[in-house]
């Protein structure tokens, strides 16, 4: 059987992916811990963010397994999705802990509560060395794996939550600006909401089936009906596999009858295709003038996008 099997190389990336998830479900704790004995909301804030870092490089590593798995009889793509499900995952979690963030900063505007200063500045402190510490562990990882550069930004991003949490104690110290924690959270809760918002429709796009955002399917239609021996071109659809790959189906009407012609169409289609579109995977179905197409148009429309 014919498979499509795409390797995401890396198991010796694994242990610092771990370690990684480690130092950051300890860091959560802490925060967690931090900010209930001192009353800062946006210790908790920044706590609950560290979280989904941890539970979204958890998910991304059982997700990078599950896509080396070879295609078989199940799953004649193979699992390569597995990666793009979990993305889905973590940033819809995202946007609910961004909501429910909201929701507290509000109702600790409306309702204040005292907050110990000195102990969300130590947290906060400690949050700050981990996360440079996470951030360092997955850096050489999110030079070859965009699922873990994600993970490393997020990093990044919680770094600067710790340094928005650390100045919102100082100024409670100084000036005892109380509302300022809540200020804080609200940055913290916007910036989660911005950057899942931002991500989220990339995975949706690929699980929709949507055309890659880097293919303009109405230059690939006029490039295929401008390869020599096509008459027409019909039912096309491009869509993404997984976020490296991309593939394309499609009908072609030629002029000639001949089987050696529509052999040599057909490497000329798949060559402009990988070259021009950076398309790999094809289906070229060829067609003869005045064949009837057998797709079941009520199923699978086919209707191109040059056609009024």
């Amino acid at each position: 059987m014919s498979g499509h099997q795409h390797h995401h190389g890396g198991d010796a990336g694994d242990k610092r992916i771990w370690w990684a998830v480690f130092v950051n479900v300890l860091l959560t704790v802490a925060q967690i811990v931090g900010g209930i004995v001192s009353g800062s909301l946006s210790l908790i804030a920044d706590a609950l963010h560290n979280f989904s870092d941890a539970a979204s490089l958890m998910i991304a590593y059982g997700a990078r397994r599950i896509a080396r798995r070879p295609a078989d009889g199940g799953m004649t793509f193979g699992y390569v999705r597995a990666e793009i499900v979990a993305a889905l995952i973590n940033y819809t979690t995202l946007i609910v802990i961004g909501l429910y963030l909201l929701y507290e900063a509000v109702m600790r505007f409306i309702t204040p509560e005292p907050i110990e200063a000195w102990t969300v500045v130590v947290v906060a402190g400690i949050a700050l060395a981990i996360d440079l510490v996470t951030a360092a562990l997955t850096y050489a990882l999110s030079k070859s794996s965009m699922n873990i550069r994600a993970a490393f930004l997020h990093n990044v991003a919680d770094a600067l939550g710790s340094v928005g949490v650390i100045i919102a104690g100082g100024l409670v110290l100084i000036y005892g600006w109380i509302w300022i924690d809540p200020a804080i959270t609200l940055l913290i809760a916007g910036y989660i909401l911005w950057q899942a918002f931002t991500e989220i429709g990339g995975s949706i796009r690929v699980l929709m089936m949507g055309t890659p955002e880097d293919v303009d399917i109405e230059r690939v239609v006029l490039d295929l009906r401008n390869v020599e021996g096509v008459a027409e071109v019909h039912h096309v659809h491009v869509w993404a596999l997984d976020e490296e790959h991309k593939a394309l189906e499609a009908h072609l009407v030629v002029s000639s009858s001949n089987l050696s012609d529509a052999v040599d169409i057909k490497r000329q289609a798949r060559s402009l295709l990988q070259r021009k579109h950076g398309i790999g995977h094809c289906t070229l179905e060829i067609e003869t003038i005045g064949e009837p197409c057998e797709v079941d148009t009520k199923v699978v429309g086919h209707k191109m996008p040059s056609e009024s």
